[in-house]
């Protein structure tokens, strides 16, 4: 098996059109990408088949559920570094192999810390394969149309991964075992690994002195504790324990930067933070984050607790507003090679903040199309947002640095979707309680619907109704107050992009008029400079780096 010489047009230099082989090499790297955004909900309904198989406890089924999101999140910036040394596609077939053989392990796990273990592990080989993807469209993608195609089509197969997971695990835990959600991903690295050296052109690491290890440490001592915080407290509230590990990680996150600042081959180049077109959408991207994770546990629960779903069918109707997706991805694309993208994104904003004022009138009675319809338009929004962002980034981003960026971007993502959670959660959760409160006296109704529910069991008829009733308005309240906290921040996002980045020169809009703006010529002459040592694809490939 030998590798597939790339066309001189797909690696000679920026603006040059990408060929069939590059495009049959963006299927290839969207199906890690497909596995890994989905491995982050497939677990949604097997957790009581689990339960019942490895009777873990309530702390170990927590771990279960979180650990994989925790490692990804931490260790995204780190391996995005790492691809800019070592290779992105060496990179993606560690991440490959790994997330394979910890998938294998999962699949037949007998205890509950194996699990976990394997878990752990899964969440390492996605944090490979996750920013190397995205650096590797960079790449292969030199032209900025064809370049905003495959990003946009990155992130409909990643926000789409997490919508279809979990279906998937609901077909699978039906008709067979519950490691069978895990094992589905042994035959599809499999074939990974051998498409990727095929169709995947390689990319020498062009990444410059020594791996900062000191740095990568302190980065998981910044993200973690910071991502499990904020977790904790979207679980369970302010308690001390989460509020003393977000203020440790923001300690050594200071040491973090003042490394970066210091070092002389640093983990993150700061630099990149400082650019507008870059660092703003950094910030647009956590909010769009922000406002999509976290507003969607209460459709979740509306469509169980509320309208009386069981999950398989409540997870098929969740995909109704994948549809809106669907089209909003390629109408944003289009339109943003027509105008300043920064109008997209604001259009994008102002849309997802119409879909939650919408969903701020919802009620225990309300029909199911309104729920999906406002879902529709808020994700249409924010998704297309995503395109935008991604694009705006990676267009500006140096291509030696494309792995880095990318874990910046999507360790953003973690970071304002766990923030979403915490404060969204906050909101609904405040509001419930205070609703119940008169209704029910302190214990399990007044915190939550499921333990209204479970309380109203035990109750006689007319009184557990009557509790039933109280509690699915209570959380409509508790949900109406998240939407409109929701869709004030889409407000403030919309603002944000006019005011920040508006007219941020960009190498896509340089290349696309045919002019040079500033960061388009620092960013052309880099290209260039890489295809003189060798960053253009190695013709001579081989199934290393």
């Amino acid at each position: 098996m030998t590798t597939i010489e790339t066309s001189e047009q797909s690696g000679s230099g920026p603006g040059a059109l990408a060929g069939r082989r590059e495009w049959l090499g963006l299927a290839v790297l969207l199906l890690p990408l497909l596995l890994v955004s989905m491995d982050v909900s497939v677990l949604y309904f097997a957790v009581p088949f689990i339960g019942r198989a490895l009777e873990p406890t309530g702390t170990q089924q927590l771990w279960i559920l979180d650990m994989y999101g925790f490692v990804l999140s931490g260790l995204l910036i780190v391996m995005g570094a790492l691809g800019d040394r070592i290779g992105r596609r060496r990179l993606l077939l560690v991440g490959a192999a790994l997330f394979g053989g910890a998938s294998l392990a999962a699949a037949y796990a007998h205890n509950a810390e194996t699990l976990i273990a394997a878990r752990a592990l899964l969440g390492v080989g996605g944090a490979a394969l996750m920013p190397s993807t995205l650096a590797l469209i960079r790449t292969m993608f030199a032209d900025p149309k064809q370049r905003g195609t495959a990003i946009a089509l990155w992130t409909a197969v990643m926000t789409g991964g997490i919508s279809l997971g979990p279906i998937l695990s609901g077909l699978l835990v039906e008709h067979f075992w519950w490691g069978s959600i895990f094992l589905i991903n042994v035959p599809a690295m499999a074939i990974l690994l051998f498409l990727v050296p095929v169709f995947v052109p390689r990319h020498r690491g062009l990444a410059q002195g020594p791996f900062d290890l000191i740095g990568a440490v302190l980065s998981l001592g910044t993200l973690l504790p910071v991502v499990y915080g904020i977790k904790e407290i979207a679980r369970s509230g302010a308690a001390t324990l989460p509020v003393l590990s977000i203020g440790f990680g923001l300690v050594v996150g200071t040491l973090f930067v003042r490394r970066q600042l210091t070092t002389a081959h640093p983990l993150l180049d700061l630099e990149l933070l400082r650019m507008r077109a870059f660092g703003g959408s950094v910030v647009a991207n956590v909010l769009s984050m922000f406002a999509i994770v976290g507003f969607a546990i209460f459709t979740t629960q509306y469509l169980q607790s509320v309208l009386g779903m069981s999950p398989l069918r409540a997870a098929l109707w969740s995909l109704v507003p994948s549809g809106a997706v669907a089209v909003a991805t390629p109408v944003a694309t289009v339109l943003a090679r027509r105008m300043d993208r920064v109008w997209v994104m604001c259009g994008g904003f102002v849309l997802a903040a119409g879909g939650f004022t919408v969903l701020a009138g919802a009620r225990s009675d309300s029909s199911l199309g309104l729920l999906l319809g406002g879902s529709a338009v808020y994700a249409a929004g924010v998704v297309a947002v995503m395109t935008q962002v991604t694009e705006m980034a990676m267009g500006v981003a140096p291509a030696d640095r494309a792995a880095s960026a990318s874990a910046v971007l999507e360790s953003g993502s973690e970071l304002g979707g766990a923030l979403g959670m915490a404060l969204l959660g906050t909101i609904g959760d405040a509001v419930y309680h205070r609703a119940m409160a008169d209704t029910a006296p302190s214990g399990p109704a007044r915190e939550t619907l499921g333990g209204a529910q479970a309380v109203a069991a035990d109750l006689p008829g007319d009184s557990g109704r009557a509790l039933v009733d109280s509690a699915r308005d209570a959380f409509c309240d508790g949900m109406n107050a998240a939407a409109i906290g929701a869709a004030v921040v889409m407000v403030v996002a919309a603002a944000y992009c006019a005011r920040f980045l508006r007219g941020v020169p960009v190498a896509n809009a340089g290349a696309e008029e045919g002019t040079s703006t500033p960061v388009a010529a620092s960013v052309a002459e880099r290209d260039k400079a890489e295809a003189g040592v060798g960053e253009a694809v190695d013709a001579r490939g081989t199934c290393g780096r």
